[in-house]
Order: C-alpha cells, then structure tokens, then sequence
C-alpha cells in the first residue's frame, strides 16, 4: 500500500501548510485551502483502501453530516463561532470514544487481536484515546453552555475540588492499568465516565475571563484523542492530523495564558488557585460617569491627529464591524492617524477580533497586537473602545482581589481621551465592573455600537 502512505503524506504536508497559513491573517484565505485539500486527500486515501467493503453507512454519514454542516454554515452568525467551534471539539472527543468502542467490541476488524485477547499496546491506545475523548467531550460541552449563556461565566468552585480533581485522576489512571491487564468490559466503561466526570469538573471551575484558553486547550485535547484512536486503527493520517492539532493547540494555549498572565497548569488542572481570586464585584455601582452623543464623538475625533480604536465582543453582537470601518475611512480621510489595537483574548476566541476586520475589509497593516502598540495609547488623543470591557480594565492591573488580576490589558486609559461604546453600565464576561467607566478622560456612548457607528459617520459628514 505505498500509494496509501504517499498520499498520506501529502495530506500531511497540506495539515502542515495549513497551520503555516493559518498564522497570520493574510494568508489565512490559502491556509484554510490546504487543510480542505489535505482533508480531502485522506478521506478519499481511506475509503479507497482494500479493507473498506462497504459504502452504504459511509456514504450516507457523509450525506447527512454534509447536510448538518450546510445548514451550521449557513445560519451561523459570526459572534456564535466560538460556542461552534466548542461543540466541534465535542463530537471529536465523543467519535474517539465511539471508535474505541466499536475496536473494542469488534478487535478483528481492526486487526488488534480477537475478543479477550487484544495487543496490549492497543488496549493502551485504546483506553488513552477514550480517556481524552470522554474529557473532551463532557468539557467542550461545558464550555458550549458558558459561551452561550446556558451556564453562568462566573468559576464552580467548591471546597476541595483540587483533592477531587487529583483523587479521580490517579483513580483514571489505575483504572487504565487494570483495564490493559485484565480486559473487563465494565472497566472500558468505568473508564468513560470517570472521564465524562473529570471533563465535567475541570472546566465548570474556570471562569468566563479564561474561556478563550479553554477553547483552545479543548481543540488541543480532542487532537490528541484523534491522536491516540489514529494508533488503535493504524491510520497514519488520522496519527499526523491529531498531533498536529495536539500540538498547535498546547502551543496556543500557553501562548495564551503568557499573554493573560496565567499559568498553563491552572487551566489544564481545572482552574488551581482560582479560589483566592473571587473579588472585583459586577454589581451596580453608583459612581457618576460622563456620558456624551455621537455628534461630541465625531468632533473629538475629527479634531485628534490619531485615533486608536479597540474592538470587542460588544462590537461582534452588533455586526458593526462594517459601520466602523467607514467611521475610519472618513477619520483618515480628514488627516487622522487610525489604528485597531487587538487584545489576545479580545471576543470569545482567538482572532475572532481579526477575522471580524478582516471581513470588513480593513487594512491588515492598521491592525496590531496588544505588545505592538500599548505603548503608544500615552501619545494618542482618542481611544475609541466599542465593545471591549475586561481586556481594558485597569483593575487588571491594581486590584489583587480582581479575577482579572495580573491579565495583561490595553493600556487605553493612557490616552488623552477615552470613548467607551457600550449598551449599558453592565459588567464584562468575567463578571468584573470596568474602572475605566469612571475615569476623568473617559466619555461614555451608550447605545447600540452599530448605531452609534452610524451616527458617527453621519455627524462627520455632516461637518
């Protein structure tokens, strides 16, 4: 089967373009086309092998899974990606649980062994992959629900939940090794919920401030479910994909916790430590703030020689992302200096910021990361924040009781001004009231953030 393993590579070499177009936005467009076109390398490689005999249940799994994904594709609203993407992980980690079974169950098919009888090098694959699968599955649908408002944002977090988390771990572990000796069924399935259980505990800790990270530790996990299940089938191409993913997603998850100031192995452990850090309060605060109109906006701005705007989750809601790009095409049309700052975290995943500009069609070269231009906001005489709230947060940076402690945040309220586009006086994500709100320099602009785009740009063509 030399032609299998040549076209097994090629695909590889796809998955790894891919990921290389993948980093950076403009060549996001051709990474997305390698990963279809190694995709479907190693779909048609696999169902073209001698061992597939039938095609009736492959054919109409492609058919009805085409058709789910058609319609997703179709209805979804690009603020709903994130919770997409979590639920995508889910049924990762639930068909690495459902394949382990079936090889299980039916060890012959995938020449393994016969029942009571299977290599134990596969029972390890096996019981790995399902253990990582399970996990993935339980965790990504709690992500699911926080991301969609089902769960509160706000960590689960109950007296000796780390002895728990650790007592069920070592529990996992000894329950692998009974099964690899021994090959009792009830153990395969012990084994499942135990993980089902552990993926249920580690995220319900986590906080709405960290959800990002667990997104993509979660696409980390079910690549290397994929992973563990691509050895139990002998299926290279299932084995390279899953490290791949395995491995991009660990990378970007302590990239990211880098950038939030957090520990790789907090989020891994369940939120370790997140107990101490319960302060920062959302509720209703009385503090006076000054609020202003679109018309004060646009002659603020108007007047500045830069402008740097700071998006956010808020302005995903509001699809304004079009109407902002025309505010500051007039902005430079009048001699103002426009950039975009982008936090990390900004959104509910990563680059979701970037990929909302980039439909908009904002030039690449005005959009730059939080480490390129926080040092500029002190030499900037507007920022314009729509929709951001927790990765502006000064309390991020002075109050230690805060979740958001020690996160890395836009320095905006270095600037001479701040516009603070924002529906309401309501919390962010974390839970966590923004003192920015009621900074001296800062003017609030309530209201829809499409709206007051659009009555921005009316006011700056007006005058």
């Amino acid at each position: 089967m030399a032609w299998a393993g040549f076209a097994y590579l090629v695909a590889a070499v796809c998955f790894i373009m891919a990921l290389r177009g993948l980093s950076h936005p403009e060549t996001a467009r051709n990474g997305n086309k390698f990963g279809m076109a190694g995709m479907a390398i190693a779909v048609i490689t696999t169902i073209a092998m001698p061992s597939v005999l039938s095609y009736e249940w492959i054919i109409a799994g492609i058919l009805i899974g085409g058709a789910i994904g058609t319609v997703i594709a179709q209805r979804i609203v690009m603020t709903a990606l994130p919770q997409l993407v979590a639920a995508f992980h889910s049924l990762v980690g639930l068909a690495a649980v459902f394949v382990a079974a079936a090889a299980f169950y039916n060890p012959e098919a995938y020449n393994i062994g016969s029942s009571g009888s299977i290599a134990v090098a596969s029972l390890i694959e096996m019981s790995l992959g399902t253990a990582i699968g399970a996990i993935t599955f339980t965790g990504s649908v709690v992500a699911f629900g926080k991301l969609q408002g089902i769960f509160g944002s706000k960590p689960l977090v109950f007296s000796g939940q780390h002895m728990l988390n650790a007592g069920l771990g070592i529990l996992l572990l000894v329950l692998v090794i009974w099964f690899c000796a021994t090959e009792a069924p009830w153990l395969f399935w012990a084994i499942v919920l135990l993980s089902f259980a552990i993926g249920l505990l580690l995220i319900l800790p986590i906080g709405g401030a960290d959800m990002p990270v667990v997104v993509s530790m979660l696409n980390s996990y079910s690549g290397w479910a994929a992973c563990g299940i691509g050895f139990t089938l002998a299926n290279t191409a299932l084995i390279i994909t899953g490290a791949l993913v395995g491995a991009s997603g660990a990378i970007l998850s302590y990239i990211m916790c880098k950038g939030m100031n957090r520990s790789i192995f907090n989020v891994i452990l369940g939120g370790f430590g997140g107990e101490t850090a319960t302060g920062g309060g959302g509720g209703d605060d009385d503090r006076p703030v000054k609020a202003g109109a679109a018309e004060d906006a646009a002659f603020m701005m108007k007047q500045s020689d830069s402008v740097i705007i700071v998006p956010g989750y808020g302005m995903a809601v509001a699809q304004a992302q079009h109407a902002l790009r025309e505010m500051a095409d007039l902005l430079k049309a009048q001699g103002v200096e426009v950039r975009y700052a982008i936090h990390p975290v900004a959104g509910r995943m990563p680059g979701h910021m970037n990929v909302l500009l980039a439909e908009a069609n904002v030039p690449y070269d005005e959009v730059f990361e939080l480490e390129e231009i926080n040092r500029d906001f002190s030499s900037t005489d507007v920022a314009f924040v729509i929709g951001a709230n927790d990765v502006t947060n000064p309390a991020a940076k002075t109050d230690k009781t805060s979740p958001i402690y020690g996160m890395p945040i836009l320095n905006v309220e270095d600037a001479g001004q701040v516009l603070f586009v924002k529906r309401s006086m309501s919390s962010g994500y974390a839970g966590v009231q923004n003192e920015l709100f009621f900074r001296d320099n800062t003017t609030m602009l309530f209201g829809d953030a499409k709206k007051m785009c659009e009555d921005i740009v009316k006011a700056l063509e007006a005058n």
